[in-house]
Parts: C-alpha cells; structure tokens; sequence
C-alpha cells in the first residue's frame, strides 16, 4: 500500500504567467531589389552580415551595393532584410530540400545509371524524365546540368536546373502567373531522383507559381507585415517620382514604417522649382519619407539608415540626431550655401563637405515638418506604451474598472514613458502645450512628462459596460538636439 495521497492535506499546483507579447524591431531595413536570387515565396532573407550577402548575390548587384553602405556603419547595425520585387514578370520554381552535407558525398549520386522522376511544368501532364546517367558527374552541378538536359530531352523546353549549394531549384522557362512547376514523384521505373534531390511533396522546400510584373508600392504591400521597420529599393533600375510618392502614400498610412529614398536630380538643388522629388514630398508632408540627395551614390539613404539603427532605445543615454554623422562609402558634396540652404528648406538631407574638411550629415530630416529622430524615438514610445499596457492586461488575471485598478495602467503607461528619459528621448521642460488634468499652459514637467486619467466615477455607463477603461493622456517634452550655436566674443582693449 501506498497510502492515502498527500494532496488530501496540502494540493499544490504550479501556473505559469503568460509570456509577454515582445517589443516590435525599430532597428530593421528591408532593402527591395529584382535581382533573380529571392523568389517571391520566400519573399525576403535576413541578414547580420555583408560577407552573407555577398555569399547570395555576389559583390556587382544593387542590393549588395545598399548593403555594404548599411553596414559600412561603425557600430554596425544588426539586421537587414533584403526582398524581392517583382519588376518583371517571374518564373515559376520548385525549390528542393536543403541537403545534409552526408547527402552531397560524390559516391551517393555516382553510383546511379538510371535515376528519374515525373513532374508537371506549366499545368501541363506530368512528364517522366530519365532514364539519367549520374555515373561520369563531377559534382552537384553535374547533377543539376544532367537533370536539365534529361527534363528538356522530356519536353520540358527551357527549363533550368541549378545547385545552389545547398539545394536544388528547378525553374521553368515561362513567367507570369501560369509559371509553375510541380512537386516531383517517383518514376515509374529506376532509381527515384526525386527523393534523392529532395524534390517530392515531402521533402521539398517550396514550390512557387510565377508572378506578373508588379509596382514598387504593390510590391511593398505585398511584404508589409513581415517584421521590418523602413524600406528602401536597390533594383536594375530607378524608380520614377511618381513610384516614389506612391510608395511614400503608402508607408504614410501604414503602421509604424519609414520610407527612404536617394536621389541626384539637378532639380532639388534649384531653389525657384517646386516640382521636384523633394518639394513634392515636403508638400505632402509626409512624415514617415526621408530622402537624401547624393550626386555620387544612389543608395546614399542606407547609410544613414544604418547610423539610424544602431540606437537601442532600451539603453542609457542612446538617442541621437543624425546631424553631423558620417557616412562610410559616400563621397561628400561639394555644394554652395545656396544649394545647401535649398536643399534643407525642401526637407532633404545631404552628406557635405565643410570647409574646414570635415564631411557631415545634415540636416537628419523626414519629409514632414519633424526631424528624423522625433519620428523614430516616438515610433518606439508608441510601441513601449502600447506593449507594456498589452502585457499588464493580458498577464493580470483581472484589472478591476476601478481608480486603483486604471492606476495599474497608468503605472504600465509610466514604465514606458521613463524609459523615454533615459535613453534621451525625453527630458524635463515647459509644456507648451494645451492643458489636460491638472496640467495647464506653462508648467514646467520635472519628470519629462505628465500622465493623467480621469476618474471611472465620471464615465459613461455605456463605456463602462463594454469594458473600456478611462482615457488616458500623456503629456512628454522631447529632448531635442542642439544642431547649431551663436557665440559673440567681447574684446576689451
């Protein structure tokens, strides 16, 4: 006999909290190019450093260019993302399992003389390729070249059969949406190809239907949501001015998302016209679009880009404005006071030479009437607040609607908010600002902010039944930057 359970006296049981929802990235680039090494399925790759975007796209390609200046930075940045756009037309692929390395050994694939597989390109009825002769093979891209040639000799015209290094990628000879290739079976006789190159329903990575040619803002849509904080374009060709206002349209309606762009049109440094790329974007003010103009390097904004998104928000002391930064690989301006005069009114930047040979950013803009390092800080703030107010509501079994119990939130929006003062983002000051509260015109904020809600006495019942806590208001006094000086010396003789 075991005897009578303990629990019978003392029942202990163990619960664990929820996991907090995490704080979103305000540190990621997603460079968007058409170079044919991201498919559209996968839609982009991530990125920590140059060396492996080199392995992907080689060293001449434009996203490899917008990389290099991104983490040409010191420090450099962490993360970027690089994706596909569609500019043209896409194939369809099947792309194969990644092989082990066990998997890649010459002797596994010499040893076939008669390997196959059926697979379907284009919608049509599967055709049975093989059989192949592996045996005089040098390595997997003698493998890949002999499937190819046995899938044309098949009838499937065009087609293309590469090693990747890691995985084998079939690719039809079509584009547009009726592109495709199908997964890979077994043959009918001899030994199975498609299990072998990992490229059956089971083991395959993906297969991908073409893509019709798509626009650069369709293209953004179409990535949005995938964990980036600003986009850029490094394809083959520019971008017009009017794909550049449509894709700042977008990102200004869009969550939490920068736009940036580079550009070297004579027009934006001619004071007397307004029809240029960056009085069309200063009209509009649009406050989530920064622009550069570089006459040099038309991927100049991911340099600063890169300066931008070394700041970790969550540290001491770690704000900056992007004034007086440097850029690694971008030549400086050499530009007249006017042209520089002209390119700050229209809310561009531009990296320039001064006279005493020093080379800086200026003037670390967006667009809209705001300087880049107000809508990045907030961009952050917003998401701290709303995260830490999300985590208090989710994590607490109940917060009651009582004073005490939006006191809780008010301590979860607080939490946030401090943190603002101590990376610099926030700083005491005079509110300038209508009253709310208790708070009026002129009062000075020793903290760097004032949080305030009203009492659950005062709301309307129909709020309160449906839950809905009193609002709350902050009030927060930016730090600003000091970007220039005026010193008079006295001299008594």
């Amino acid at each position: 006999m075991q005897g009578l359970a303990v629990s019978r006296v003392v029942n202990v049981s163990v619960a664990f909290a929820p996991l907090a929802a995490p704080l979103r990235n305000f540190d990621t680039l997603l460079i968007l190019g058409d170079s044919d090494v991201v498919d559209t399925g996968e839609v982009m790759r991530e990125y920590n450093l140059l060396s492996d975007v080199a392995g992907d796209f080689g060293t001449t390609a434009p996203e490899y260019y917008a990389a290099a200046l991104y983490f040409a930075q010191i420090p450099p940045p962490g993360t970027l993302f690089i994706g596909r756009w569609a500019s043209s037309a896409t194939k369809g692929l099947l792309a194969g399992g990644f092989l082990a390395k066990i998997d890649q050994l010459l002797n596994k694939w010499t040893s076939i003389t008669n390997g196959g597989f059926k697979i379907a390109v284009d919608g049509q009825a599967q055709i049975n390729v093989g059989p192949i002769n592996l045996s005089s093979v040098l390595n997997l891209n003698g493998v890949a070249s002999a499937v190819q040639s046995a899938m044309i000799t098949a009838g499937a015209t065009g087609v293309s059969v590469v090693w990747n290094g890691q995985q084998f990628i079939i690719k039809s000879a079509t584009t547009g949406v009726t592109s495709s290739v199908g997964f890979a079976v077994a043959p009918t006789t001899g030994i199975d190809l498609a299990a072998q190159m990992m490229l059956n329903v089971a083991t395959a990575e993906r297969t991908v239907v073409g893509a019709a040619a798509e626009t650069p803002v369709a293209c953004i849509a179409r990535v949005d949501g995938r964990g980036w904080y600003a986009c850029t374009f490094a394809a083959s060709r520019k971008l017009t001015d009017a794909e550049h206002i449509a894709n700042a349209g977008y990102i200004e309606g869009a969550e939490m998302h920068l736009y940036g762009l580079t550009t070297n049109a004579a027009t934006v440094l001619d004071p007397a016209t307004s029809v240029d790329i960056a009085s069309q974007l200063m009209l509009a003010e649009y406050f989530r679009t920064v622009g550069q103009w570089s006459s040099n390097n038309e991927y100049a904004i991911c340099s600063f880009f890169g300066r931008a998104f070394t700041v970790n928000f969550e540290g001491s002391n770690t704000m900056i404005t992007m004034k007086f930064k440097i850029q690694p690989g971008v030549t400086p301006e050499v530009i007249s006071a006017t042209q520089a005069s002209t390119i700050e009114y229209k809310r561009f930047n531009v990296y320039a030479t001064y006279e005493n040979g020093v080379a800086i950013l200026e003037q670390g803009v967006v667009s809209g009437p705001a300087w880049f390092d107000e809508m990045h800080g907030t961009d952050w703030l917003a998401n701290r607040v709303q995260t830490d107010v999300f985590n208090i509501l989710y994590q607490t079994p109940k917060i009651p609607q009582t004073n005490p119990g939006i006191q809780i939130l008010v301590a979860g929006v607080d939490g946030g908010v401090s943190q603002g003062v101590n990376n610099g983002l926030i700083a005491p000051g005079v509110w300038r600002g209508p009253g709310f509260g208790t708070l009026i015109y002129g009062d000075y904020l020793s903290k760097g902010w004032y949080t305030w809600a009203n009492s659950v006495d005062l709301q309307p019942q129909s709020e309160r039944e449906a839950r809905i806590a009193p609002l709350i208001q902050v009030a927060i006094k930016l730090a600003g930057a000091v970007h220039h000086a005026d010193i008079l010396i006295n001299v008594n003789r």
